[in-house]
């Protein structure tokens, strides 16, 4: 079905030879996002120009910044959220009391308050899939439990009023709505858009409320609207897969794909992921 969020052009490769990209963020006029195996959280200009920002040694994932421009970045092996000030890194809260495997996405809103998901178990350890708890990392750096049930929580997006958050549960092929209370509690769990067939990763939102997401498995990026499941289909090509995705650009129509072959550590030595970018018609929107 085609809609106003459909792609006007064909996919480009801006930036090659990476392990494995995740955590795309569009900031301060420039794409940032996370190297999985190089430890990196680089910086990249829609011309191509990629300037490494920070070093994470537990592995890098999760980005947002906080109102007065703190850059949060969550650590992944670890299980620790950090904050990155002049290029240094330092412990803004220990996550492994509550998640239960690696963390990995995360989004900031506008009180600087994080959500931080993560895997539930560890899969490249051959762990059975449990349920996951979704924290939340107060800027007083305390940790919450802001929802549990959910089933591999992975990325996810906060709407412009601040009101609702919305994020993709890879494993229940789904995204799932919770309303945001001023204290940053989330309430009021329901489905946003049922995705059978789509293993949602990565996801970012549009300003008509769509919101396109990375289907890891699946060799393509969807948009999906509320109640109504997927409208619109990217494909990659042959042997690709997008892990997440993000709208930037100077008017924010472009949508940034964090690409590669697979995923899992075997990616460090392969070093085939890209940051590759398609137009399409409707801007971003909401955080990140």
């Amino acid at each position: 079905m085609a809609t106003t969020g459909a792609p006007t052009g064909a996919l480009r490769t801006v930036l090659g030879g990476i392990t494995f990209p995740e955590g795309p963020r569009w900031h301060e006029g420039r794409l940032w996002f996370s190297d999985f195996y190089t430890h990196r959280v680089i910086a990249l200009t829609e011309d191509g120009w990629a300037e490494t920002m920070a070093h994470v040694p537990q592995q890098p994932s999760g980005l947002g910044w906080r109102p007065d421009g703190t850059m949060l970045v969550v650590s992944m092996l670890d299980r620790r959220l950090m904050k990155c000030e002049r290029g240094e890194l330092s412990v803004v809260a220990d996550l492994s009391g509550v998640a239960s495997g690696p963390c990995n996405d995360m989004v900031v809103d506008g009180a600087g308050r994080a959500y931080v998901g993560n895997f539930g178990f560890d899969r490249h350890k051959g762990e059975e899939p449990r349920a996951a708890v979704l924290a939340r990392v107060d800027p007083d750096g305390s940790v919450h439990q802001a929802a549990d049930g959910l089933m591999f929580p992975n990325g996810a997006v906060i709407t412009p009023d601040g009101k609702r958050l919305i994020i993709g549960e890879t494993l229940a092929h789904r995204l799932t709505c919770f309303d945001i209370a001023a204290d940053g509690g989330l309430s009021g769990r329901r489905v946003f858009a049922q995705l059978d067939g789509v293993w949602p990763d990565g996801i970012c939102l549009d300003a008509e409320g769509g919101i396109w997401v990375a289907d890891a498995r699946g060799g393509r990026v969807v948009r999906a609207m509320e109640g109504r499941g997927v409208v619109e289909t990217i494909a990659m090509a042959a042997g690709r897969h997008a892990f997440a995705c993000m709208l930037g650009g100077v008017d924010r129509k472009t949508l940034y794909l964090c690409t590669s072959t697979a995923s899992g550590p075997g990616m460090a030595d392969k070093r085939d992921g890209a940051i590759e970018a398609v137009r399409v018609a409707v801007p971003g929107a909401g955080l990140p």
